[in-house]
């Protein structure tokens, strides 16, 4: 399982961004530029169709590929009351041929992104990872050079946690309590549920350039 919240900025404040992400999280940040493809089944034979993403780094000297199935959501009360998306999540390395195995299963190409930006990994609880992304998309098949923004002026930030059936209840309070100290630049929420800009970005944004940041948890 994982949890995960969302929230956009506009890459204007990113830099302030990094600075209050670098004195939360007490590491060093790691480049990130991912070729994501998503991959779907055709129902077949009743079977349902499903759908499965293959992440390739792209920052390593030899580009290294994960293949990642995003199950179903926790469902119920308790799951609707939590600010925090909670879902079965598979993920693992796998060969460079792992793309010409999925076409063999008759998986097809439902479309491809190229994700440019850098990550925080740190300790709470769980190891969270934070991630800031510029969203690009393919003009030509495969053609990262090419990638132009899907949405200029906005990137991305992905919070996520890695959880079990025992222990997620502790971990969605560690990442609730973590986004809190990002409410001033951007508000995170569940994936799907658009909030927009936070209206006090630019303000937090200059107070963090101006004194370069420094809060620690």
């Amino acid at each position: 399982m994982e949890c995960v919240v969302q929230g956009i900025i506009e890459t204007q404040h990113v830099e302030a961004l990094e600075i209050l992400l670098q004195g939360l999280c007490g590491v060093h940040k790691e480049r990130l530029r991912i070729h994501e493809l998503c991959l779907k089944s055709s129902p077949n034979l009743g079977v349902v169709s499903s759908e499965v993403r293959l992440l390739c780094d792209l920052e390593q000297p030899e580009p290294t590929w994960t293949v990642r199935h995003v199950g179903g959501a926790m469902r119920g009360a308790g799951a609707e009351q939590i600010s925090v998306l909670v879902r079965t999540m598979v993920e693992s390395k796998v060969s460079k041929n792992v793309l010409r195995l999925f076409y063999t299963l008759g998986y097809k190409l439902d479309h491809e992104l190229l994700r440019v930006g850098f990550a925080f990994h740190f300790q709470r609880v769980a190891q969270i990872t934070v991630t800031v992304s510029s969203v690009n998309k393919m003009l030509k098949l495969h053609a990262t050079d090419e990638a132009v923004p899907v949405t200029p002026g906005i990137q991305l930030v992905e919070v996520t946690a890695p959880a079990s059936s025992e222990n997620y209840s502790e971990v969605v309070a560690a990442v609730s309590s973590f986004c809190e100290y990002l409410a001033p630049l951007l508000h995170l929420s569940k994936p799907g549920i658009s909030t927009g800009v936070v209206p006090t970005a630019a303000a937090a944004a200059a107070s963090l350039m101006s004194d370069g940041g420094g809060t620690t948890l």
